[in-house]
């Protein structure tokens, strides 16, 4: 028997055999069990034809989310907590034609011939719950006990068949710290022309679920090994071999990597860490006082115009770009004791109080990844300290936090809405981070009639 499957999944399979039918709980549940890992889901493949496991649940718990590729998705468990489990039916597949689908899909396949189409072994591992056995015709635990990623077959023909699998491959292999198969990776190369029609949606969704692995670096290392990386992010090949200075124990690249590992999992945080040095390359320039050594003048500026260039093909959602954009450009902050509480207050209201702890855990992942042992918080401890006590004594970080809005500087000027105003309110917020004790409905107004006076 195989622990940790849910009982209504178990469910599912029961009252599907009962109506006559095979069914096994299939793919990435089973390896993740087998290698002691909490599945995200779990998928059951069946004989029974979709419109039949329709019938069979009902249209209140099954619902016809793939009837074309012979997929159901019926909804178990208590109402307010229900998961959903994909039921698929047997498939055998015709020719891909498009990098990417079969050209026809027949629902009379066996078991078998079902494993035989999945991208890699480790996925291809059936568990029967009415004998308690597991079905590996590809010795995906064997491939699990070896920690490798290898195709079903020949890689050629996998890889052919959807262009995305390679991606997925080296993702997986970052994900579960496994290494990629040698004919499988051999294979990759030779197939980038099928992962050339794959749509920049699907691979960055595998690179959103690679950069949040354990280790991240295991998967941007194996994309640039395979040609993957030329592909995906052109832009970081200029980073190898790209040397800097004695601060640095690693050349870009290499540094690049280690700040990815040290990065907190967080995809907005991991994507910055990716992107931060880019500009380093096109920036470098010898330092005339260090022979052998280079200075990177702006570098952060240049970088995240490379970084908005590159979330914008990667059709990243507006706010994390946005923010991945803002990490990269204020990362190289530097902060001494002799800062006032003014120009604290100035940093919150630069970088964004949201952005803050973002910003400081990039930074913390970049010191780390210097390779010189050094202390990661050194130059984030007392500032997040300075915030805190800032913060504590007032609130006064943005314009919304005045006292007086801009309904009230139109009524004190007998102005109309437009940009003075806008201008106005900046101005008293650049007076109450110095002073928040000006931060009084009485006080503004008189500092906007003075305003207004010039």
């Amino acid at each position: 028997m195989l622990d940790g499957i849910p009982q209504e999944v178990l469910a599912v399979c029961r009252r599907l055999r009962e109506a006559g039918h095979a069914a096994f709980v299939v793919g990435g549940s089973i390896r993740d069990l087998l290698i002691g890992r909490a599945p995200g889901d779990f998928d059951v493949a069946t004989s029974a034809h979709p419109e039949t496991t329709l019938r069979l649940f009902g249209s209140r718990y099954a619902l016809p989310t793939g009837l074309q590729h012979g997929t159901v998705t019926v909804l178990v468990g208590d109402p307010g907590s229900q998961r959903p489990v994909e039921v698929t039916t047997f498939r055998g597949e015709g020719a891909y034609l498009d990098g990417r689908r079969p050209s026809t899909v027949t629902f009379s396949a066996t078991l078998e011939e079902d494993l035989s189409r999945r991208d890699f072994t480790i996925n291809a591992i059936a568990y029967d719950p009415a004998a308690g056995t597991i079905i590996d015709p590809y010795d995906g635990r064997g491939d699990i006990g070896r920690k490798l990623v290898r195709t079903v077959g020949d890689p050629l023909l996998r890889f052919a068949e959807d262009g995305l699998r390679p991606m997925r491959g080296v993702r997986q292999a970052a994900q579960l710290g496994f290494a990629l198969d040698a004919a499988t990776q051999a294979a990759i190369p030779r197939t980038l022309g099928a992962f050339r029609k794959v749509s920049v949606e699907r691979i960055r969704d595998e690179l959103r679920k690679l950069l949040l692995a354990p280790v991240p670096s295991v998967g941007i290392e194996a994309m640039r090994r395979t040609g993957l990386l030329a592909e995906v992010l052109p832009e970081m090949l200029p980073t190898i071999g790209c040397l800097q200075n004695r601060f640095h124990k690693h050349d870009v690249y290499e540094h690049t990597l280690a700040t990815l590992d040290a990065a907190v999992p967080d995809f907005v945080v991991r994507m910055a860490a990716l992107l931060h040095d880019l500009g380093k390359p096109a920036s470098q320039a010898p330092r005339e006082d260090a022979p052998g050594e280079f200075s990177f003048f702006r570098h952060e500026q240049v970088g995240a115009e490379m970084a908005e260039a590159i979330c914008a093909r990667l059709k990243l959602p507006t706010e994390e770009r946005g923010k991945i954009c803002a990490l990269v450009a204020g990362h190289m902050f530097f902060y001494t004791p002799d800062w006032t509480d003014g120009t604290v207050r100035r940093f919150v209201k630069r970088v964004g109080p949201d952005l803050v702890p973002l910003l400081f855990a990039l930074r913390e992942a970049d010191i780390a990844s210097r390779g010189q042992g050094e202390d990661r918080e050194a130059e984030t401890r007392e500032l997040r300290e300075r915030i805190a006590q800032v913060a504590a004594a007032d609130a006064v970080l943005r314009v919304t936090d005045l006292a007086i809005d801009g309904k009230d500087v139109m009524r004190i000027l007998g102005i109309s809405p437009g940009r003075r105003v806008g201008e106005i309110l900046e101005g008293l917020l650049e007076k109450v981070l110095d002073d928040p004790t000006l931060n009084q409905p009485e006080t503004l107004a008189r500092l906007v009639r003075e305003a207004g006076a010039v």
